[in-house]
């Protein structure tokens, strides 16, 4: 990182870390960017605007310490990128109990999350920032429709994510008007 972002500093470039996924040790595999403290440690190391988060709201969400509103707030100035996707944690004493929930279902507070996330936007707006709107997608999907019996990529449905596109853009357009 410490020669890579200062090259992409210099070419108006954003990198964003993706957080492991799953966030938990697999395998015997050790994870090493699964928390805010994780995401902290990274961006202090090499402190340039180009260093940045991917905030992953499944991969951060399977864990119930991490307060994915709250870090939007804290770490809003570096996130580059938004993966939004829910999880339902089945079991909190067993962090790899947990699976892909609809976009608004599962544990992760996603009204909250995009509320903060459109206060960056503005906050970044206000300051000029020509990042001042940050990408997101739908990540993950539910399978619907003639998705349950067709042979696709597990989680990365068509009809699933667009139904995922359209209920996050509901709740930034309905959060848009109360502002």
């Amino acid at each position: 990182m410490q020669h890579v972002a200062p090259v992409a500093q210099e070419l108006g470039l954003r990198l964003c870390c993706h957080p492991d996924d799953p966030p938990f040790d697999l395998l015997g595999l050790p994870r090493f960017m699964s928390s805010e403290a994780d995401y902290r440690y990274i961006l202090d190391a090499v402190d340039l605007p180009a260093n940045g988060v991917t905030l992953c709201s499944g991969s951060l969400g399977v864990s119930p310490y991490n307060d994915l509103p709250g870090m939007m707030q804290r770490l809003g100035d570096r996130v580059h990128f938004l993966h939004l996707r829910n999880v339902k944690r089945e079991d909190d004493s067993f962090p790899g109990s947990f699976h892909e929930a609809e976009h608004l279902g599962g544990d992760v507070d996603m009204v909250a999350l995009i509320a903060a996330a459109l206060d960056e936007e503005a906050a970044r707006r206000a300051a000029g920032r020509a990042d001042h709107v940050i990408p997101m997608r739908p990540d993950h999907g539910q399978d619907i429709a003639d998705e349950l019996t067709r042979q696709s990529q597990p989680g990365y449905p068509l009809i699933g994510r667009l139904q995922g596109l359209a209920e996050l853009r509901g709740v930034e357009a309905a959060l848009m008007a109360t502002r």
